[in-house]
């Protein structure tokens, strides 16, 4: 396939969520940009019913205005007794500004009747790929856990403080970094682009 430069762009302005993508595309032959480096690129509507639309939203919206690569992820926390909320609301659940600290303490307050045993909830990520020409590629991870009733650790943002994984025995925040990496709902939706992504950048 053809591309500028062989280059895909991270549909982020997070240094960090692209970093996590880098060394699989480096791997591949391609260099990596993120949204930082075209700030005059307007940010995309998530209007999307689900993390797969959102995702592919972004992707495709970006790819066809630069006419390239490009790689978006769209993430959220799936609580089993709030019928899924915060879904993908995550990052705006208490309010349209964002707040890790209020989006912690609303959710809280959902659950405040909700027994342990009922807490069950999934980190998740949908992954899209789009390019010029190409049929679109979607990819979803989960990570399962448990929220708990206080916060605990500071390694984490968002919801991680809550997220409780049980075969660590901790919070997403009090695990380190390396072990955030190798478990993470990116983490796992990561691994199953890897064994797809040559096969979907050679099908021309």
């Amino acid at each position: 396939m053809q591309n500028e430069g062989q280059t895909v762009i991270i549909a982020t302005k997070n240094k960090g969520k692209a970093k996590e993508f880098e060394a699989l595309f480096n791997e591949k032959g391609y260099g990596i940009k993120t949204l930082l480096d075209y700030p005059e690129l307007e940010d995309v509507d998530e209007t999307g019913s689900s993390f797969n639309e959102n995702a592919l939203l972004k992707a495709e919206t970006i790819s066809r205005q630069l006419n390239t690569l490009v790689l978006a992820d769209d993430s959220g926390l799936k609580v089993e007794a709030l019928y899924g909320q915060p879904g993908i609301y995550s990052a705006r659940y208490a309010g349209e500004e964002k707040n890790d600290a209020r989006n912690n303490a609303k959710l809280l307050n959902e659950l405040a009747e909700t027994s342990r045993d009922k807490r069950q909830a999934a980190f998740h990520c949908s992954l899209a790929l789009a390019a010029p020409g190409k049929e679109s590629l979607v990819i979803e991870g989960q990570l399962k856990g448990l929220i708990v009733d206080v916060p605990r650790g500071t390694n984490g943002f968002g919801y991680d403080p809550l997220f409780y994984v049980p075969e660590k025995d901790k919070t997403m925040a009090e695990l380190t970094q390396e072990e955030k990496n190798k478990i993470s709902h990116r983490a796992v939706a990561l691994k199953k682009l890897d064994t797809v992504l040559d096969d979907w950048l050679n099908n021309k």
